[in-house]
């Protein structure tokens, strides 16, 4: 019988929602992360509402939980700075997302904060929030934005918890949105470095931001403390270390949650090896 942590890493979807459910499981996860269409694009997909339908089931019978993740292309901070049609273009896919992932059986959708190059610093956080409401407009689902902080390589936009939760409250559907954590986004923007880490988790809980946590991405970072470089390294295998990754994935507020890699795979192609170091952990 297998544990009931949430633990797992990002797979492919090829052959659809099912396939890629099973091949997390036959990795020895109890999670995964897909993406709902193509990452590089905001184009609409027309889900296969019947593979959705049997993944759902098969998760639900296995105890498999998932998130899904928006294309790279989304960043709701811009607004229509670039155009109203890039602005319809980005809640259409984000919609198109979280039907995708409330078919499947899924927590939500991963959203980076995204970021806006402007002389205004409000003006990108205004946009955020009037996306994601747009977006949350008679939505219904059980599917929720994953709102993912960022590393700071574009900007200091989304690098906080603070950030986090006022976007959260000022939202109009605040009961639909929650959290992604990034552990090498949070490092590599200097969140916290080495040795810090119950520092870290403590604040999260005087500010309440680990109460609407849902999803982990479990990413060991290549870079220090500070770089702003968004670069994943196996867990274990970079400058965050074993032993934080370790104490972090020790928290309660780990535990509740979906926990998924965004790294390389092991040399048998999989993240199968990386998972048992963190079930040994446990």
């Amino acid at each position: 019988m297998r544990p009931n942590y949430g633990i797992g890493a990002h797979v492919s979807t090829r052959g659809g929602f099912l396939q890629a459910a099973k091949r997390a499981y036959e990795m020895g996860a109890t999670a995964f992360q897909y993406f709902p269409k193509n990452p590089r694009s905001l184009g609409l997909k027309d889900p296969d509402l019947k593979n959705a339908e049997l993944c759902r089931e098969w998760c639900e019978e296995h105890g498999i939980a998932s998130i899904a993740h928006s294309p790279y292309p989304t960043n709701p901070a811009l607004g229509m700075t670039r155009g109203e049609a890039g602005f319809h273009a980005t809640v259409a896919s984000i919609r198109n997302d979280l039907h995708i992932a409330d078919a499947c059986g899924s927590v939500g959708t991963v959203v980076h904060f995204g970021h806006l190059k402007s002389d205004q610093p409000l003006e990108g956080y205004q946009n955020l929030i009037h996306c994601l409401d747009t977006v949350l407009e008679d939505w219904n689902g059980q599917a929720k934005i994953l709102l993912e902080n960022q590393a700071g390589d574009h900007g200091p936009m989304g690098t906080t918890m603070e950030e986090m939760i006022q976007i959260r409250k000022l939202s109009q559907y605040p009961e639909h949105i929650a959290f992604c954590f990034d552990t090498c986004h949070a490092f590599a923007s200097g969140m916290w470095h080495s040795n810090s880490e119950r520092d870290m988790v403590q604040k999260g809980r005087q500010l309440g931001y680990w109460d609407a946590l849902a999803a982990v991405h479990f990413n060991d970072s290549k870079y220090a403390s500070g770089s702003c470089k968004d670069r994943h390294a196996r867990i274990g295998q970079g400058f965050i270390g074993s032993k934080a990754m370790q104490e972090l994935l020790s928290s309660p507020e780990f535990q509740r949650a979906v926990v998924v890699l965004e790294t390389e795979t092991g040399e048998d192609g999989t993240h199968k090896e990386d998972i048992e170091v963190m079930r040994s952990w446990l």
